[in-house]
């Protein structure tokens, strides 16, 4: 994992500290980051990716997708592909919570943010809605395997994710970039887009 040398845990096992989790949910994996508080200076812990497929199984990444891009139909495909999906992202979050906590971080709210959460059903295009399928079945199984650990979770749409932060947060957009920017200078993993949406999920969580 990439944890941060700046947060100080070296009293964790007798004081645990309150942390928030955010999630930049992909297609099969998960940008994860984890931030301690207060939510007026939060600070970086851990920034990692984590699984949501088998990555032995390339097909469990679209779940959804048939040869050539087309909409798979065979149900029991899908059933068999969506079951490991969601025996990977149980493991992915137990492993991951399991880590923290040994660390001394209590965690009881996360936020995730996805692409969309428009009803698949809705998009005539096949191959959409397959991706729209696929989008909301790693959202959800990801926020019930947190919430089977009494982890309280929110979702943020992308587009939006931003603008909402900076009204709850009640700081400017830029400021809200910039805090979001300056976070990824104090840990050792990569600090792109999808990290980044992570980190501003978990910010919005600690409040």
């Amino acid at each position: 994992m990439g944890s941060d040398s700046s947060c100080d845990i070296s009293n964790a096992m007798t004081k645990p500290r309150a942390a928030a989790l955010g999630f930049r949910v992909k297609s099969g994996w998960a940008a994860a980051v984890l931030l301690t508080g207060p939510a007026r200076s939060p600070r970086l812990c851990d920034a990692l990716r984590i699984d949501l497929s088998d990555t032995q199984l390339p097909e469990t990444r679209q779940p959804y997708h048939a040869a050539m891009g087309k909409l798979e139909t065979d149900n029991e495909k899908i059933n068999r592909r969506v079951h490991v999906v969601r025996c990977i992202t149980e493991r992915s979050i137990a492993t991951l919570l399991a880590s923290h906590r040994q660390n001394g971080y209590t965690i009881r709210r996360a936020a995730l943010v996805v692409g969309s959460q428009v009803d698949p059903d809705s998009i005539a295009n096949p191959h959409i809605r397959a991706h729209a399928f696929e989008g909301r079945l790693f959202r959800s199984v990801l926020e019930e395997s947190l919430q089977a650990h009494r982890i309280r979770t929110d979702v943020l749409i992308e587009r939006d994710a931003y603008a909402r932060a900076a009204a709850q947060l009640k700081q400017s957009g830029d400021d809200v970039r910039r805090v979001i920017q300056n976070l990824g200078r104090f840990g050792k993993a990569p600090w792109r887009a999808e990290q980044k949406l992570a980190a501003l999920a978990a910010w919005l969580a600690l409040r």
